[in-house]
């Protein structure tokens, strides 16, 4: 008689289970473990995520000496002894110390003391409520989730549909952050943001910069003046800039790649970066058990709630409403009170601006371009709004024009746009260009979250001489207009 034995895993029950030990994930982690959830996290790869490695951090450690520099040198008295290259050595040594080298010691030392349990390997559900985690040695065990399973797994750089493309070895954003040596040319494909500052970046630390754009502009899902500006300051910086064009084929014979254009021309590089877009990373965690399809982007409510599941949460990238570490880490802040409420058996409060609801996606989400110059913004951009149905009114500033501006830089040049909703006079949406401006949004974010009305914000006045005094001008503006 033969003797059967079970190969059933070993199980273990949580009250959460978050997949991805990122920003997101360790938010979300954070906030249900301080309601005394008991939470499992699984990450596969370092913790702390994209954000901490290749992506937030590295990035603006590379950008930040350009940027001073570039600041300096508008400056007499001071421009004269920063006219030298960069120590690329040294931007680069830096950089490698905000990744604290690419160890997440640190990063697990703070998830620990949360009191949540670390399973390090791959995670994928296997079920409703279940996530089977394989680590690097084969091993595998089960964790269940009673209250809430979170994916908070992130996004990978999207790569176009060449024959060959990966015998070339193209940097993505990744390998654009983390480099240990400045190429000698190199090929940037892409007009967002990861496309412009690393071309402001990496032209600044001594590469000869080409950036390939397919659309018209830089940029293109800010105000148009932003991408103008940057443009102008990287063809300025070196860089040239070729629009409406895009990549037809990428080889490297000897090292040297050779890039053909839809317009047959041909461009010899040392790396082409391909900064084109992102997709979700929800291939092999095992939707499909759930009857969801892998590698999609994950449809969620305002409490990011996945469509259809009461149980399953999709923070962060992977729902594709704001690809930006700190949308995922306020979405990771809601998504955690939501699961702590209900597992208490308490009602979410899911209308605009409650304390399960995610609604700065739609309405006032701000972000930086960390170039030279700056742009930032927040809210909806004029066309936006204009698309959205609203009656509004656009009220432009040049930003040369306030003394704070004038102080800062010699030649500062810079714009700022506030778009005003008619209706209740409010601000739907506020962009600056300009050296120094990323400090500045954080105001405007604050004013299009809270609906300040256009009368009260008369009354917040602005230091003189500062460049925010931008605010004056423009509430000026409205009231000439």
């Amino acid at each position: 008689m033969t003797e059967t034995r079970s190969t059933q895993l070993e199980s273990t029950a949580y009250d959460v289970v978050v997949l991805g030990a990122g920003p997101v994930g360790e938010n979300v982690a954070d906030r249900t473990r301080a309601a005394g959830l008991t939470t499992a996290v699984v990450e596969s790869e370092l913790v702390g995520g994209e954000c901490s490695y290749w992506a937030c951090m590295p990035s603006k450690a590379l950008l930040r000496p350009v940027l001073a520099q570039a600041d300096a040198r508008r400056l007499p008295g001071l421009s004269e002894s920063v006219q030298g290259p960069l120590d690329a050595a040294a931007v680069l040594a830096r950089r490698n110390s905000f990744t604290s080298d690419w160890k997440d010691d640190g990063q697990v030392q703070w998830l620990e003391g949360t009191g949540a349990d670390l399973y390090r390997g791959h995670g994928r559900l296997t079920g409703p409520r279940t996530v089977t985690v394989t680590d690097a040695d084969g091993g595998s065990r089960v964790l269940t989730a009673r209250h809430a399973v979170a994916i908070c797994t992130g996004s990978d750089a999207r790569l176009p549909d060449l024959p060959g493309l990966a015998d070339v070895r193209p940097w993505t954003s990744r390998e654009a952050t983390s480099a240990q040596n400045v190429p000698g040319r190199l090929v940037v494909v892409g007009g967002g943001v990861v496309a412009t500052e690393m071309a402001c970046a990496w032209q600044a630390l001594g590469s000869q910069v080409t950036v390939l754009v397919r659309g018209k502009s830089l940029l293109n899902r800010m105000e148009p003046f932003a991408g103008e500006l940057v443009s102008e300051a990287l063809t300025e910086a070196g860089a040239q800039i070729r629009t409406g064009t895009s990549v037809s084929s990428v080889t490297r014979e000897n090292g040297t790649l050779l890039v053909v254009t839809d317009g047959g021309e041909r461009i010899e590089a040392d790396e082409i970066l391909f900064a084109t877009g992102r997709v979700p990373r929800t291939a092999g965690i095992g939707l499909e058990t759930i009857g969801l399809e892998p590698g999609s982007w994950l449809s969620v409510d305002d409490s990011l709630r996945v469509t259809g599941q009461d149980w399953l949460y999709a923070v962060g990238d992977v729902n594709h409403r704001a690809l930006l570490t700190h949308q995922g880490k306020y979405q990771a802040r809601i998504a955690g009170a939501a699961i702590v409420t209900r597992a208490a058996g308490g009602s979410v409060q899911t209308e605009d601006w409650g304390a399960h609801a995610a609604t700065a996606d739609h309405a006032a989400v701000p972000q930086v371009v960390f170039t030279d110059p700056e742009a930032a913004s927040v809210g909806l951009s004029l066309a936006e709004a204009e698309q959205a149905g609203h009656r509004v009114r656009a009220v432009d500033v040049d930003l040369s024009s306030v003394a704070g501006a004038s102080l800062y830089a010699d030649g500062y040049k810079g714009h700022a746009r506030m778009v005003v909703d008619l209706e209740n006079e409010t601000i739907r949406g506020l962009t600056l260009v300009g050296p120094g401006v990323g400090e500045l949004i954080h105001a405007a974010t604050i004013a299009v979250t809270a609906q300040v009305p256009i009368s009260r914000l008369w009354h917040a006045v602005p230091s003189y001489p500062t460049i925010g005094e931008v605010w004056l001008r423009l509430l000026e503006a409205y009231r000439d207009a």
